[in-house]
């Protein structure tokens, strides 16, 4: 079963949002064995709408739209839908009743244009939003179907979740005669210190004997690759594993996990399980290191602190970076990040703790030094270790890899000690 995403509003093609709505549909689709095939952004424009839903109807057997459904003059996307499926709107009163509920403690909200919420496609399947005044609308178009989501995030995920997916799921059932749609199965490796090539050189006999029913994918990223195997519901689990195991064991000296979780995830998963916890001194990559630790629920069971040390001044005062090392070596320096790692480490009684600093450009640079110059240092339990590394010229690229090599680092570290 295949799939296709419309996304309906001028705000997305002029840059002003980001559709964040596809990648997290894409991930749910696949869950339910749907195969998504294309996603398309269009103007709140008759024309460009009808246009667009043409198209998907041709390549696919489900429509899925976001967008366009407010009670405003430019959210258009039930009107056109109401042409383009040749019906009319008419008053549905539990929508009216749903939205009266809904702004009971609100009464300015129920106004002229809030009320054009509750006219409805006469022809269309409509499923309750209990979170907000737009209908979900499902157009039945002989074996396939489209169905039309509000475009805000929180509003689409319930809809999907509570009522468009089990919508299509019984759908499937009476159209097919079957119970369940073969499995679309995903499975990610991710490796780390190969360049792109070297690893397709490497893969090219496996590449060559993967069945066609196997798609093999690289996804590089700030000095990480993901490998993703995917087969759409032509092989069994137990092949999909055969496949899989077998390129987990050619890419074993870089691999770095076995999921597809970020890695900071992954980093404090295992923190967690080995109850240790982590702290930051940062320069160059300026707490963006503390932001991803913290990133995520739960981050507190292991992440204690940061201190961002962007000036000297912060480093010889707060961290204790003496100032004979600052003249001597540098900022930039082994000497001085493993006094800052040390130090943070000692100052907020923590496990772990990683350092940063570097020169992240554009300015800066020196023969000795240039641009993209980091030193990390990772210092633990047993002592306090500091690599250099070059990542590159541009200043977000710098920062955003040497977070990526400081997970690496520790996430090597705790793999060891597991």
């Amino acid at each position: 079963m295949r799939a296709e995403i419309i996304t309906i509003g001028d705000e997305l093609l002029i840059g002003q949002v980001v559709d964040t709505n596809s990648a997290w549909m894409a991930q749910k689709l696949n869950e339910h064995g749907i195969e998504l095939y294309q996603i398309t952004s269009v103007h709140d424009d008759r024309e460009h709408i009808i246009a667009a839903v043409d198209g998907a109807f041709k390549r696919a057997d489900i429509v899925l739209t976001t967008g366009g459904l407010g009670p405003t003059k430019d959210d258009i996307t039930k009107q056109v839908l109401c042409e383009y499926f040749r019906t009319r709107l008419i008053e549905d009163g539990r929508v009216r009743e749903h939205i009266y509920d809904l702004y009971k403690d609100r009464p300015d909200v129920l106004n002229k244009l809030t009320a054009t919420q509750w006219m409805v496609p006469e022809h269309a399947v409509i499923l309750p939003n209990r979170v907000g005044s737009a209908p979900l609308m499902v157009f039945p178009h002989g074996p396939q179907l489209l169905a039309s989501m509000p475009g805000v995030p929180y509003e689409m995920k319930i809809a999907m979740e509570e009522q468009i997916l089990p919508y299509i799921s019984r759908q499937y059932a009476v159209i097919s005669g079957r119970d369940s749609v073969s499995p679309i199965m995903h499975k990610t490796l991710q490796v780390s210190g190969i360049a792109e090539s070297t690893l397709a050189i490497l893969l090219e006999q496996y590449e060559n004997e993967i069945p066609s029913s196997i798609h093999l994918a690289y996804l590089p990223k700030d000095g990480i690759i993901r490998l993703r195997l995917s087969s759409y519901g032509e092989m069994t689990e137990e092949e999909m594993n055969l496949w899989y195991k077998r390129l987990k064991t050619l890419v074993s000296e870089y691999l770095i996990a076995e999921t597809d979780e970020p890695l900071e995830v992954i980093v404090g998963k295992m923190l967690q399980a080995q109850g240790a916890t982590i702290s930051t001194a940062e320069s160059c990559t300026g707490g963006k290191l503390a932001s991803l630790l913290n990133k995520h629920a739960g981050s507190s069971a292991f992440y204690w602190g940061s201190v961002v040390s962007y000036d000297n001044s912060v480093k010889q005062h707060v961290l204790g970076v003496p100032e004979r090392i600052l003249e001597t070596y540098g900022a930039v320096s082994e000497e001085t990040v493993c006094i800052m790692a040390n130090n943070v480490r000692k100052q907020m009684n923590t496990t772990y703790a990683i350092a940063t600093s570097g020169i992240a450009g554009p300015s800066g640079g020196t023969a000795e030094k240039p641009v993209g110059t980091v030193w990390i240092a990772w210092a633990t339990p047993e002592g306090t270790t500091a690599e250099c590394f070059h990542l590159g010229k541009l200043r977000e690229q710098i920062t955003d890899r040497a977070c990526t090599k400081a997970l690496i680092g520790l996430l090597r570290m705790l793999q060891v000690r597991r």
